[in-house]
């Protein structure tokens, strides 16, 4: 227990910090298994519109990862390593054959 008027005052900063990081770091993760979730079903049946809704779940999950580094919520190479997960489940779907 926090003995002195600034040190209960930093353990509320701190509780308020870890609910706020919290937050962001579950809508991540649920932007991204939603990501996942469309390219699984844009592969079983690759069409345009799927690939728009592939798109969008991709930018929104980028942007929440780009806003919780930018918080401080992620480090910086945690963020990068996220947005190469999640480019890479796209690429082979989207590249031209190359035959």
């Amino acid at each position: 227990m926090a003995n002195t008027k600034s040190a209960l005052k930093r353990a509320e900063i701190a509780e308020r910090n870890r609910l706020r990081n919290k937050a962001y770091k579950s809508a991540v993760k649920t932007l991204m298994k939603k990501y996942f979730t469309a390219v699984n079903v844009y592969a079983a049946n690759p069409n345009s519109e799927l690939e728009k809704e592939v798109q969008v779940r991709l930018s929104e999950a980028f942007s929440k990862i780009d806003k919780a580094v930018k918080r401080g919520v992620l480090h910086p190479n945690n963020g990068a390593r996220k947005k190469s997960r999640l480019a890479t489940k796209l690429k082979p779907l989207t590249a031209p054959s190359a035959e």
